[in-house]
């Protein structure tokens, strides 16, 4: 997996609190997902959203690549 953040996303500080806010995230899906490769690309918008939007977004994406694994 991989994380991304472009200088859109602000200075240096807000490019690794994004970063680490998608890590935690993902670790939160780790066991649910099936295995891969996955880039992560930061988003400006992703310094403004709660936790648990972040998670419902991420759901999402997963289940739409069919990322999840059937339980």
């Amino acid at each position: 997996m991989g994380f991304t953040a472009s200088k859109k996303v602000g200075n240096a500080v807000e490019r690794n609190l994004s970063k680490r806010r998608l890590r935690a995230s993902f670790l939160d899906f780790q066991e649910k997902v099936e295995d891969g490769l996955f880039v992560f690309v930061a988003k400006k918008e992703l310094l403004t959203i709660d936790h648990k939007t972040l998670q419902k977004n991420l759901h999402f994406a997963f289940k739409r690549i069919g990322a999840l694994k059937n339980r």
